[in-house]
Formats: structure tokens, sequence, C-alpha cells
């Protein structure tokens, strides 16, 4: 009875993953895998949820930091999240107390406050930190 139970729910975890593709229940499915194979040769629902868990964990801990560097690698960023690091030129003087600053980026000009809460003046090189909403933030680059 405790085989189905576990074969069902791998099924199910598999089926998950297969729909997100984000690396998420594939680690609970090896869980389920060992839980079922265990529960086919014994009778011992703790052993089987012990066993789950353990492995379970074990996976996600070990494993999916590799998985996510050497399987996820080839994922090109896309909008904002490709320029954040990037070097933009302030056009504007950024001050977070009058809600101004602006900034150029790969030819784009964005609104943009200081990550620090200081004052940017016009012609400064910042670096982009972080997109909130439609503005980048950013800090003054470090020269050297």
């Amino acid at each position: 009875m405790n085989s189905m139970l576990w074969l069902i729910l791998l099924a199910i975890l598999l089926i998950v993953e297969m729909a997100t593709l984000g690396l998420t229940t594939i680690w609970f499915a090896g869980g389920a895998l060992v839980a079922f194979i265990v529960s086919l040769f014994y009778d011992n629902i703790l052993l089987e949820i012990s066993l789950f868990l353990v492995i379970s964990l074990l996976l996600l801990i070990f494993t999916r930091p590799f998985v996510k560097k050497y399987f996820n690698s080839t994922r090109i960023k896309t909008n904002y999240e490709a320029l954040i690091g990037k070097e933009a030129i302030v056009t504007a003087t950024i001050d977070n107390d009058f809600n101004t600053g602006l900034a150029v980026v790969n030819g784009q000009e964005w609104s943009a406050r200081s990550v620090d809460g200081s004052k940017i003046e016009k012609g400064s090189k910042v670096i982009i930190e972080n997109i909130s909403g439609v503005k980048l933030m950013v800090s003054i680059k470090k020269e050297g």
C-alpha cells in the first residue's frame, strides 16, 4: 500500500517539474523514488518518510548548486537583467530627495536613483546595482 502512495507522489512531483522546469521538485522526486524502492522491501512508514526527507534534503543541498551552475549557464539574461552590473553615465544630477536623476545605458535614458541616497552629479559614471520599477538603482563607480 505504501508503495503505491510513493509511486503516486513520485509521478506528481515529476509532472510538476516537467511543467515548471524550475529545478524545484526534482530533488523531492529523488527522495520519493528511494522511499518507493525501500517500501517494496520493508513495510515501515517511518523508515520510508525518514529516507524521503533525508535523501530529498541531501539532493537539494549538494546537487542543486552544481546543476544550476552547469545546466542553467546558457540562459541568456533578458531585458533589465542584462543591465545589472553595467556602467551608465549620469545625464541629469541624481538627487533622491527631489526624485530627480537620469542616466544613459546602451543608448537608452532611464530615470535613476542613488542606492545609498547620495547626490550624484551630471557626467558621473555609475554602476547599475538593481532596477526598481522603471528606475535604475545606481552607485558611483569607484575608479581604479
